[in-house]
């Protein structure tokens, strides 16, 4: 059994004690980080270290994006993708050498798209949606069994937002980010492992504005975070969680973890 676990961080050395604590919690195998922003001479190796997460995989940058994998499981980093095609530090992939040896493990962050879906005027989600198109071409060649984690900064189903309609033109859940996300899916049959587990039309979240006063109460969450597998992978899945409790920790992230176990 090993486990892995994606989590965008929102700044992982401001926000290290919550990442600490959920590690002691949870104590997952491997943990994808995203938006990480830090470069990679300022990362807080040593406090994963203390924690048993003595294998790194870090890509970064100062003040925005980045990407990081911890794991207690040995790992080799084979891949920082330009899916931006601007050198902005936003994948690393890994293989695992120790339990789970063989499987590949990316780490994604897609970026948001700014504030208008309409890349005429928006040059920013033009970049969104050229960033998946590239992800695209590479997952036509995936061949190895792979897991693809992160903030994809989209969410496809109606029952992954707290309103379809209102959401309908606002970037994240618009029509055309849905269809170019599925293109992806389809290019190597990608399982969406959180929805193989939280049934549609279940209500899964995974993200809550920092502007709403009671995340709870209002519950405008939508699932912006990702756990897709390889079709032969995704078969020895055996459970997936949520960590919706993270939002109320002290300076939370605006997102929570998400967990998928798997019998390897």
């Amino acid at each position: 059994m090993i486990s892995i676990a994606t989590w965008n961080i929102n700044s992982v050395r401001l926000r290290m004690p919550i990442v600490e604590r959920f590690l002691v919690e949870q104590a997952p195998d491997v943990l994808c980080l995203q938006e990480i922003k830090t470069v990679a001479e300022l990362f807080p190796y040593d406090a994963f270290n203390a924690l048993g997460y003595t294998h790194h995989a870090v890509h970064g940058q100062k003040g925005y994006h980045g990407v990081a994998t911890v794991s207690r499981i040995p790992l080799n980093e084979i891949s920082r993708h330009n899916w931006q095609d601007n050198g902005e530090a936003r994948h690393v992939g890994v293989e695992l050498l120790g339990p789970g040896k063989g499987m590949v493990l990316e780490n994604v962050y897609v970026p948001a798209g700014g504030d208008e879906p309409d890349r005429t005027i928006n040059p920013k989600f033009g970049q969104k949606l050229d960033f998946l198109e590239r992800m695209t071409r590479w997952a036509e060649t995936v061949d190895r069994p792979t897991m693809i984690v992160g903030d994809f900064n989209i969410a496809p189903l109606e029952s992954d937002v707290w309103n379809h309609k209102q959401l309908l033109k606002v970037v994240s859940h618009t029509p055309v980010e849905v269809e170019t996300l599925e293109r992806f899916k389809d290019a190597h049959g990608w399982i969406d492992v959180g929805r193989e587990h939280i049934r549609d039309p279940q209500r899964y979240y995974s993200w809550w504005s920092y502007r709403s006063k009671d995340w709870k109460e209002n519950d405008r969450g939508r699932r912006l975070d990702h756990m897709w597998a390889s079709p032969e992978l995704a078969k020895q899945v055996t459970g997936h969680s949520v960590h919706e409790a993270c939002r109320d920790w002290e300076k939370p992230s605006d997102h929570v973890p998400l967990v998928t176990e798997f019998d390897l």
